[in-house]
């Protein structure tokens, strides 16, 4: 299912997720950040392992898009 919300950085370039977003994330938890030009692909880094090479994948096929 695919979520959509906003939020903002601030000055020490700081993202807040939105609440109902994260459900399954603990505080302190590590996040895998995919960035080409100006899109961003978040992932929860506990759920990056084998199937990493279909996320850079994924991400390829989103940002040649």
């Amino acid at each position: 299912m695919m979520e959509i919300a906003f939020t903002k950085i601030s000055s020490k370039g700081q993202i807040v997720l939105p609440s109902e977003m994260r459900k399954n994330i603990e505080e302190g938890e590590k996040l895998l950040i995919i960035k080409s030009n100006r899109i961003f692909i978040i992932k929860k880094a506990s759920e990056v392992s084998k199937k990493f090479g279909k996320d850079i994948m994924l991400a390829k096929r989103i940002f040649d898009k």
